[in-house]
């Protein structure tokens, strides 16, 4: 085993990296769900302002609106969601107006301090007078107790916390320019791809870049940032290289994960390739940044962010008159990864002589018997790309059987969950958040022995195990 494989999985295994992930998934958490907002705007630019494809100023009156108020709120209602359920919501809601209201900048950072901020502070009003409410008041007590605090901290939010909130977006946005302005910009490739590998993708984008882009967005008409970790060149350049010159085990499941990477827009599904080999996190960093690199030269930018990053949503999001440099930044950014991953990977020579071993089958003592199962459960960072994929699939393997599949992200697993399927870079994360539950680890989105395994275990009632 290389060095650089054994320090990988010593990486997978730090408590620190797991800890981070959940992090960033709480970032990501208050974006990914209102996704589709964000589109629906980015599409209404597009459309219909000065610049757009067919400019109406009536129809372009939502821009503004949207982006300053709907946005947000929106962030915030989601991040209290996570905190405190329906009222944690209610309340981060009407705590996002304070920082909304009057700023200068669309306040995505300060929704997604408050949102999650105000939620806490009614929860921990909810615990202090659990069981204290005499009959009949309860009503009363829960809807003056989230007026009360919610318009508390929206007036917090309006005259503390908005002009720090907005004083760090300033900063953040100076940094931009700052990378900008000296052609650095691609430089970010180096931290944005490696972190990618490990499961940081939605955090980093949804909870960093796509806020930022959203800013500048709003005052150019479109953003650079949108392009950074969502480009799909990188991806499909290094799934090239492993179908022409990567181990011959591997090669029949990379059309498929092309596909679904490039058309799909799901990019988990390369990630495998990396981590089991290591040194192509050499070729991702470079085909980043010469797609980076490329967009800077050209000017290119997206309008908003492409979610997921697929083909299709990159021409959605794409301003009038852009579409011939965006595909050009994702054209280079894959010649760039293909030919550096197959030189790595020595072009094919001796593609399997540095195969790992097999991994050990796993102690059949512990674990719950297959007959007891009624629903399996798919586990992802966001629980809205990767694990939809393959929950279809092992739905299809397993309606004989009687079992249900349910996809779900690792934040939100049911305290009930019996059987967990999650990728092995997220099993800490699972079994935290789950820890009776048994956590099936597996390393390849299509094609894995551990679907196999499942499905073999189920079919003939034998003991499931981790």
């Amino acid at each position: 085993m290389s060095a650089s494989t054994t320090d990988l999985k010593h990486l997978q295994g730090n408590g620190f990296r797991a800890r981070v992930q959940r992090f960033g998934g709480h970032l990501a958490g208050m974006i990914m769900p209102n996704i589709g907002a964000f589109i629906a705007w980015g599409l209404i630019t597009a459309l219909f302002t000065p610049k757009g494809w067919l400019p109406n100023a009536k129809l372009a009156g939502l821009v503004e609106p949207m982006i300053s108020i709907l946005l947000p709120v929106l962030i915030g209602y989601t991040g209290g969601k996570l905190v405190h359920g329906q009222r944690g919501a209610v309340v981060g809601a009407i705590a996002t107006m304070g920082v909304a209201v009057g700023a200068d900048v669309p306040m995505f950072l300060g929704a997604m301090v408050m949102g999650p901020l105000a939620a806490f502070v009614l929860k921990g009003f909810d615990k202090l007078v659990e069981g204290k409410i005499k009959s009949g008041f309860e009503m009363l007590v829960n809807n003056f107790s989230s007026g009360i605090i919610g318009g508390a901290m929206a007036l917090l939010g309006l005259v503390g916390i908005g002009p720090i909130v907005q004083a760090l977006s300033n900063a953040a946005g100076d940094a931009v320019d700052f990378l900008v302005d000296h052609s650095l910009l691609p430089l970010v490739s180096i931290i944005v791809e490696p972190a990618k590998a490990l499961f940081l993708n939605n955090a980093i984008n949804h909870g960093v870049l796509s806020p930022l882009g959203v800013d500048q967005a709003a005052d150019s008409g479109q953003s650079l940032l949108f392009m950074i970790e969502t480009n799909p060149g990188p991806g499909l350049g290094i799934l090239i290289a492993v179908f022409l010159f990567g181990p011959r085990r591997l090669r029949p499941t990379v059309p498929g994960a092309m596909i679904i990477h490039f058309l799909g827009g799901i990019h988990e599904i390369y990630f495998p390739y990396l981590l089991m080999k290591p040194r192509l996190i050499l070729a991702a960093i470079a085909g980043g940044m010469a797609g980076v690199g490329t967009a800077m030269i050209t000017n290119s930018g997206l309008i908003s962010a492409p979610a997921p990053g697929s083909i299709f949503a990159y021409m959605a999001v794409t301003p009038r008159g852009g579409h011939l440099s965006v595909l050009l930044s994702i054209v280079i950014a894959t010649a760039v990864a293909f030919v550096v991953a197959a030189a790595l990977l020595k072009f094919g020579k001796g593609a399997d002589a540095d195969e790992e071993p097999a991994a050990d089958q796993p102690d059949t003592t512990t674990g719950i018997d297959a007959g007891d199962l009624r629903v399996l459960h798919v586990a992802c960072d966001a629980g809205m790309g990767s694990s939809v994929m393959l929950a279809s699939q092992m739905r299809a393997r397993l309606e004989p059987y009687g079992v249900a599949v349910e996809h779900v992200s690792i934040a939100d697993l049911p305290s009930d969950a019996r059987v967990v399927l999650t990728h092995a870079d997220l099993a800490e994360r699972a079994r935290n958040a789950v820890p009776d539950a048994v956590v099936i680890e597996f390393r390849m989105f299509l094609g894995d022995p551990v679907f196999d395994r499942v499905e073999d275990a189920i079919k003939n009632k034998e003991r499931i195990s981790g």
